[in-house]
């Protein structure tokens, strides 16, 4: 008798387990879907908190799992390819990001018309008036809408610098030295392309062989619009803006589909049209 009360309880026990778990405060029973279901009118749930260190030391995180950054000030989920924020800036209800260290960056390349203040930015389609760009203006490579769907748009760096702001509100364009600052935390300029650039060859050319992607930031082969209007280079290389400039060039950052995954820190001319990925204030 007594090891069939105990047989009947460890029964009783496993059932109770596959069953949903009710955390509520009016009394109702859990949700049949949620294994655990939680409601409550004066209190929330909360999270385990942490710093980026701590949050990178987790063993083997799993896909799903959920932790809020006190660095980064947001909820985080842990996605296949890395940390996902789904911290919202105040002018949009959910922009994406991919977290990598302790910065937060855009999932894909920016794709604006207008300035933070609501003035609109001119697409410029000839070639000749591009080349004689002294002010903003954004394209379309090939002044084709359909790539625009895939890459963003391509911005000048006139556009970079205006003062009433290119990227959205509670988002900048990266500095010179945050570049380097995701470059470094990927193990330097040598070997980071690798891992930021989209694998595969859909949206870049057969020599993508060494892109592994492992950082999300998924980088495309956009190209670039040339001081002179022309385009080029479409699937074999992403060139990305940053905010500092030299003289008459900027400061930007190339990757190319061929090579082992290198970065390269390169200066280019400010009438020529270039990806822009931002970042989080």
């Amino acid at each position: 008798m007594k090891k069939l009360l105990i047989l009947l309880a460890i029964f009783t026990t496993f059932a109770a387990m596959a069953q949903s778990v009710g955390i509520n405060a009016d009394g109702s029973t859990a949700n049949a879907s949620a294994m655990l279901d939680v409601s409550s009118t004066t209190k929330g749930f909360l999270p385990p908190r942490m710093n980026t260190t701590a949050r990178d030391l987790i063993a083997s995180p799993a896909t799903g799992l959920v932790i809020f950054n006190t660095i980064t000030n947001g909820l985080e989920i842990k996605s296949s390819t890395g940390w996902i924020s789904l911290k919202a800036s105040s002018d949009a209800a959910f922009l994406p990001t991919i977290v990598i260290g302790t910065q937060q960056w855009m999932r894909k390349n920016l794709d604006v018309v207008t300035y933070r203040n609501g003035d609109v930015i001119p697409q410029v389609t000839d070639a000749t008036a591009w080349a004689a760009l002294t002010t903003g203006a954004w394209c379309y490579y090939n002044n084709d809408v359909a790539n625009g769907a895939i890459y963003g748009k391509l911005y000048n760096w006139y556009a970079v610098n205006d003062t009433r702001g290119l990227a959205p509100t509670g988002w900048h364009l990266p500095t010179d030295d945050e570049w380097t600052i995701l470059t470094d935390k990927l193990g330097g300029t040598s070997v980071a392309g690798r891992k930021m650039k989209s694998v595969g060859t859909t949206r870049w050319n057969s020599f993508n062989t060494s892109a592994t992607n492992e950082s999300g930031f998924a980088a495309l082969g956009g190209g670039i619009r040339l001081r002179r209007g022309g385009f080029q280079s479409i699937g074999d290389l992403g060139c990305l803006l940053s905010s500092h400039s030299f003289a008459s060039f900027s400061y930007q950052r190339w990757l190319y589909s061929g090579g082992n995954g290198e970065v390269y820190r390169s200066l280019g001319d400010k009438t020529e049209g270039a990806s822009v990925r931002c970042l989080r204030d």
